[in-house]
């Protein structure tokens, strides 16, 4: 009986330490996503975020932000006008996700990855694929709002896609500043459902709402 209570007590300090190290090197890596500047960090961080995906097999989270770091520097070459290199950086960014999804069924947080995704291929170009990759995103934000209505990246998506809209086509700088400040307001009170939970895009909000005239 000893020997068998020595053995499950062993047990739970060795499962308690491999959380411990899992946690760890996720706040590390998460960290250092938002301080990323080049595509090579980008391309780096994500793999290993998989890394961690394939040691630990049944956490969605590393997955979900091995996507993340790609379409963080999808979009950062979209900015830079590079519009040609989104479709392979989209298409390996859905890989991992897809992983995620597997994991974590009905999760909007990966819903909302999914509608960033479809975004970038949108951007390759937009008049040939809005009625392709523009229904595709808005589909999926929009089931991402039926499951989790007041996450503010939502409301962000919401923001960005109003505001970078041309009016002519239903755009309005001033529509996405009131969505801009709708998701700041519900970030204040959104809290993730762990430490390692997506929590980005407040500091997103912040910069449009302090750009405004």
């Amino acid at each position: 009986m000893k020997k068998l209570f020595l053995t499950m007590m062993l047990f739970i300090a060795v499962s308690t330490f491999a959380q411990s190290g899992f946690e760890t090197a996720m706040s590390d890596k998460i960290a250092k996503v938002s301080q990323a500047k080049t595509a090579d960090e980008f391309t780096a961080l994500s793999n290993d975020f998989a890394r961690i995906g394939d040691k630990e097999k049944t956490q969605w989270l590393p997955y979900y932000y091995a996507a993340y770091a790609l379409i963080q520097k999808g979009r950062m070459l979209m900015r830079e006008g590079k519009v040609a290199d989104l479709d392979p950086i989209a298409d390996e960014a859905q890989r991992s996700l897809d992983k995620a999804s597997e994991l974590s069924k009905d999760n909007p947080e990966i819903l909302i990855l999914e509608k960033m995704i479809h975004g970038l291929k949108l951007m390759v170009n937009p008049q040939a694929r809005f009625m392709s990759e523009g229904m595709l995103a808005a589909e999926a934000l929009s089931k991402a709002e039926k499951l989790e209505a007041e996450n503010p990246r939502i409301s962000l998506m919401k923001a960005e896609d109003i505001y970078f809209t041309p009016e002519q086509f239903g755009g309005s700088k001033t529509k996405g500043l009131e969505m801009f400040q709708k998701a700041l307001d519900q970030y204040k009170t959104f809290q993730p459902k762990t430490a390692l939970d997506p929590n980005w895009g407040k500091e997103e909000a912040e910069y449009f709402l302090a750009s405004k005239p």
